[in-house]
């Protein structure tokens, strides 16, 4: 459980921060209750698929979608009520649809930030399959070599060597037989 939501609050605050990054690049400004309602919007979108191991994926869509729903929340937040702020929104960035420079950026950065957080997560993954291997070797007792309902093995008894009276042997050089 720790595990779970310490994955979660270090994806949100990846998600946060690209996302305030991005809208501040872009020339708008973000409030701090506004970064609060984000940071706990990407909490809980991130929280049921942060109990196991994802690839790209899984995440990028997730990064993708939060990533608009941020650009969204963080535009609206610029005045007090949804009318003033779809006003503000229309009047400052030219509607709340975000224009191609725009779009490109948030995609380029989504993206990049997906792969980052995918090659994060089959690392940290790996990591902790290799600890549990090294745990698990260390905890639990060592493996008898023969299987536990295994038969005795008899061993052949050991031959003594023994001379051959009556041997003969073809192998080497022809022999010489001297005549005189």
């Amino acid at each position: 459980m720790p595990f779970r939501l310490l994955r979660t609050m270090v994806f949100a605050m990846v998600c946060l921060g690209l996302g305030v990054g991005a809208h501040v690049f872009g020339g708008g400004t973000v409030s701090g209750d506004a970064m609060l309602v984000a940071f706990w919007l990407a909490a809980c979108a991130a929280y049921p698929v942060a109990g196991r191991e994802r690839s790209l994926h899984a995440i990028l869509p997730l990064l993708g979608g939060l990533q608009l729903a941020l650009h969204l929340l963080f535009s609206l937040s610029h005045a007090g009520s949804p009318v003033q702020a779809v006003a503000h929104a229309v009047h400052a960035s030219g509607g709340l649809v975000p224009g191609f420079g725009m779009l490109v950026a948030h995609s380029w950065a989504t993206l990049l930030t997906a792969l980052w957080l995918a090659r994060g997560e089959a690392v940290l993954w790996t990591l902790l399959r290799r600890l549990a291997v090294r745990l698990l070797a260390v905890l639990l007792p060592p493996v008898p070599e023969t299987p536990f309902f295994a038969a005795a093995v008899v061993e052949p008894p050991v031959l003594r060597s023994a001379v051959l009276r009556h041997v003969l042997s073809g192998r080497g050089p022809p022999m010489v037989v001297e005549t005189s």
